[in-house]
């Protein structure tokens, strides 16, 4: 009786495969830095509100290159404002009362807008490494108050 054909996976046509699955992640070495985030801030309708404040701080509290943020996908609703500024951290923070150099990102939304909006940025860090940050704000009236301890009104850093 004849034995039915099965083909056998040669190495290199599995190597292929392997190599074609994984392609996306070995191409980009970048990507296998970045890691993702998302948070959620609430600002009154025409108010501005600060969505991030990144130092040139190290892990070891000296001071770094300035940190890159780029927007890579901007609000539908409103504005960003970005600045560079000094700050002094908080006593609270991983290096406390340290002035450092900041890049701040601000958010103001159109007048009279009310509802969801969202920002992409990518910062890279005094490493190196690049986060991806999602930032869901919720525009609404009047009363609303910023969460994360976000600074309201102002683009003072």
């Amino acid at each position: 009786m004849p034995r039915p054909f099965r083909p056998t996976p040669r190495p290199t046509i599995l190597a292929l495969a392997v190599l074609l699955a994984a392609g996306p992640m070995l191409a980009s070495g970048a990507a296998q830095a970045q890691a993702a985030k998302t948070r959620e801030v609430a600002v009154a309708s025409g108010k501005q509100i600060r969505l991030i404040a990144v130092p040139n701080l190290k892990k070891d509290c000296s001071l770094g290159p300035q940190p890159e943020v780029k927007v890579t996908t901007p609000p539908k609703n409103g504005a960003l404002v970005q600045r560079a500024g000094k700050v002094k951290t908080p006593a609270t923070y991983r290096c406390p009362n340290v002035e450092a150099n900041v890049q701040a990102v601000f958010y103001e939304s159109k007048a009279g807008f009310t509802g969801a909006d969202e920002v992409t940025v990518e910062i890279k860090g005094t490493d190196g490494n690049v986060v991806t940050q999602t930032i869901k704000v919720t525009v609404g009236g009047a009363k609303d108050a910023p969460k994360d301890g976000a600074k309201k009104d102002t683009t003072d850093l």
